[in-house]
């Protein structure tokens, strides 16, 4: 599907649950790899393996959803602007060890895709922490690199957008991208990570529900 068409139903872009295959492809694409059913047993992983660390927070519904910020802030220092919106907060949480965010979409190929409109989350999430975190829902899952780029493009930016009650084409019905040049527009980068960064150790959770956009 091109930028400019609109699916008849979410599902469209979803191809079901992580399988070995594809943990498989991620894993020879230099990434760890967890799998998980449900988001508390994900939460409760991270609150383990995370102790005494100072932690920075992408933009996420899905780590909303499954708790993980009240649960980590009480053993560690944690920073999401959601919480406290400011450009230095940003700043603070990109320049944090340990970067926890989700992706817009990824392939079954082994690709993350993630839109951004100040790249702050995606330069976090390939540059300047020690470890980063990709906990993603199974909704976010599609075939390959091209329909993972349709989600994020025609799923997950117009659902955002939404969301923060923006003065956009997509947002008003949230169904697709219209390719805009409004000021407001929210997906300005996108991000493609095909393999794991050098000198990062990027570990992506799966979990077997559907969690954010």
């Amino acid at each position: 599907m091109s930028a400019k068409s609109k699916p008849e139903n979410i599902a469209a872009y979803t191809s079901g649950a992580a399988d070995p295959e594809m943990i498989r492809n991620f894993e020879r694409h230099g990434f760890t790899v967890k799998h998980f059913n449900t988001g508390a047993e994900a939460r409760e992983y991270l609150v383990e393996a995370l102790q005494g660390r100072t932690i920075g927070f992408g933009g996420s519904i899905t780590l909303r959803q499954i708790g993980l910020y009240d649960a980590l802030a009480k053993n560690n220092a944690v920073i999401w602007h959601h919480h406290a919106a400011s450009e230095e907060v940003r700043r603070l949480a990109t320049a944090a060890k340990v970067y926890i965010t989700s992706a817009n979409a990824v392939s079954r190929t082994g690709e993350i895709v993630n839109i951004d409109g100040a790249g702050n989350r995606l330069a976090a999430s390939i540059y300047g922490p020690d470890q980063v975190y990709f906990v993603v829902g199974r909704n976010k899952i599609t075939e390959d690199l091209p329909a993972a780029l349709d989600r994020a493009k025609n799923v997950a930016a117009p659902l955002n957008a939404k969301r923060f009650n923006l003065k956009t084409p997509c947002a008003a019905k949230a169904d697709r991208c219209y390719d805009c040049n409004n000021k407001e527009r929210i997906c300005r980068c996108t991000l493609i990570i095909e393999r794991a960064p050098n000198r990062l150790n990027s570990e992506i959770i799966f979990i077997d529900e559907d969690l954010g956009y």
